[in-house]
């Protein structure tokens, strides 16, 4: 990309520089620090970077244009300034009808997208009924255990206008169908259909242990996910192959792109191994990054993530649609960076890290609210934390031009580094045959822990500042007004299931379960029976223990 003779006086005058103007000042007056790094990765930050950091880089080949492989600018031509990222305010309150108000008062206020949160009880696949569901009923998210449920969310929505996105791992099949049957109750094709399902399980492996069923039939529901979207539902993502958990698990930025590039390898291969064809269901895959505080460093991740797997697709894959090679992702700020502390500090935290997501390529982008350390957000928070989204689309300059940070020997360099420390990474996980065996080890987790202790004896020891906890802090916080779950709400969910079962057809239950087992028994793809099993009103757990009869549940090797 330069001139070998250039590069040479460049190399030459920074060496002059480096001896007659910096070192003096350093001798005189020092530094801030005795060395830079990058947030989580140690890297070494230099001093100054110039086009001779940069002299293998070719153009084309390494940075190139939007929309055109390796697509290091962007996954399409006119990015940001064709259409701005979808604002997908992550939200799931309780109850079914608190829900549904805290969606409209999102698209209200300018939302674009909506993101689902589920309760823990619905994400492990229990009714609100069950006795480990006792305490937890809409604590984290909205209480979903029929589709009684899903119309009460929905209700005054139209699912031909949005798209959802929805937090779901071990039941996605099941809350996907009941997205399915919602849709064709409002008499809305299919086709039409757009949205999101999580449906990460290596992650839940790895990092949040929100699963249900052993490796083998998890990815066989997967696999089912995506042969039935794509004849069925082809504008829908079958998956979030998920960094975000990952990096609030405690890993460094490469690990995240590293870590999440080798799970998506993991469920290509397993849809290969089920018949499917790469072209048919890989456009459909999407991704799902985490944005934490060092802007450069964030901005550099997306970019080399989306030329990692440009190459992974063509190199592995021998994909042929350019959209199978094509890294498109949703970002949510750094829920782990968050402090309970001085709570008015998060909304600069989640500012500067929607920027790098903004300025990194994200195709949607969720701002967190910055209560979020103490309970979910209040409906005030959430309105500062969409109009962060709002302030970065409209007033910044920042979606204005496409991948601005583009040669900066900086950005360029940092980019290159995290790619080749990721597929170093990778490489090491093909060694140890493939992404789900370096997770049934143990050997993934323990990369994060190491790294995760390492950064909280950083903090404890003060070599890591983290503005109100460690340096610059108060004797006295303020009153904060914070988001409650009021109690009474399990009991009305109860309630309210133990209504919807007394109503139902029993008998057509009864054989939408029966169809179920029958089709996880053979090699009949799960979706059709389990959207009829929906629509006939049975229950979240009800289509998990028919499910967990048949595939048994998960133990870790420890």
């Amino acid at each position: 990309m330069f001139d070998p003779e250039e590069l040479a006086r460049i190399r030459e005058a920074r060496a002059s520089w480096k001896e007659e103007t910096y070192a003096p000042t350093v001798d005189r007056f020092g530094e801030r620090a005795e060395t830079f790094t990058t947030d989580t990765g140690g890297r070494t930050v230099s001093p100054l970077y110039t086009p001779a950091d940069l002299a293998d880089h070719d153009y084309r080949e390494d940075v190139g244009f939007p929309g055109e492989e390796p697509y290091t600018r962007g996954v399409y031509s006119t990015m940001h300034r064709g259409r701005l990222w979808t604002m997908r305010q992550y939200a799931g309150m309780g109850t079914a009808r608190e829900t549904n108000e805290r969606f409209q008062y999102l698209i209200d206020q300018g939302s674009s997208g909506l993101s689902m949160a589920f309760d823990l009880p619905t994400q492990m696949g229990y009714d609100s009924d069950a006795p480990m569901a006792e305490g937890e009923v809409g604590r984290s998210g909205v209480a979903i255990d029929t589709l009684d449920d899903f119309e009460t969310v929905f209700d005054g929505i139209p699912l031909d206008s949005v798209s959802t996105s929805m937090t779901i791992n071990a039941p996605a099949a099941v809350l996907l169908a009941m997205y399915v049957a919602m849709g064709d109750e409002q008499g809305v094709d299919r086709e039409e259909l757009r949205g999101t399902i999580q449906n990460d399980i290596m992650k839940e492996y790895i990092a949040r242990n929100l699963y249900i069923y052993p490796p083998e039939p998890s990815m066989r529901l997967i696999t089912d996910i995506f042969a039935f979207c794509a004849a069925e539902v082809p504008s829908f993502n079958t998956i979030s192959i998920s960094g975000y958990h990952i990096r609030e698990a405690g890993s460094t930025a490469a690990q995240e792109v590293a870590f999440t590039l080798a799970n998506g390898i993991e469920y290509v291969e397993a849809a290969l191994d089920a018949g499917l064809d790469v072209d048919a269901f890989a456009p459909q895959l999407s991704f799902f990054f985490n944005a934490h505080n060092n802007i450069l460093e964030e901005a550099a991740k997306f970019r080399a993530a989306r030329r990692m797997w440009a190459q992974i697709m063509d190199e592995r894959f021998d994909a042929g649609n350019p959209k199978s090679k094509q890294l498109k992702f949703h970002t949510q700020t750094g829920g782990s960076t968050l402090t309970a502390q001085q709570i008015e500090n998060n909304v600069v935290r989640v500012a500067y890290q929607a920027l790098a997501a903004v300025l990194g390529g994200t195709q949607s982008l969720h701002t967190n609210g910055k209560d979020e350390a103490l309970a979910l957000p209040t409906e005030q928070s959430v309105r500062t934390a969409l109009r962060t989204q709002q302030i970065l689309a409209h007033e910044s300059g920042a979606a204005d031009t496409m991948d601005p940070l583009a040669g900066s020997y900086y950005v360029e360099s940092l980019t290159d580094d995290i790619e080749a420390e990721a597929f170093e990474i990778i490489e090491e996980i093909d060694r140890r045959d493939g992404a789900l065996a370096a997770v049934e080890s143990q050997w993934v987790q323990r990369q994060i822990q190491d790294v995760a202790f390492e950064r909280q004896r950083e903090i404890e020891a003060g070599e890591r500042i983290i503005v109100g906890v460690n340096e610059h802090t108060v004797d006295e916080e303020p009153a904060m007004d914070i988001e409650e779950v009021d109690p009474a709400q399990e009991a009305a969910q109860r309630d309210r299931l133990a209504a919807v079962k007394a109503d139902r057809d029993s008998e057509a239950v009864d054989a939408a379960l029966a169809a179920i087992r029958s089709a996880a028994t053979g090699d009949e793809n799960l979706l059709p029976p389990i959207i009829e099993a929906v629509k006939a009103y049975a229950t979240v757990q009800e289509i998990c223990d028919v499910l967990r009869e048949e595939f048994g549940e998960y133990t870790p090797n420890r």
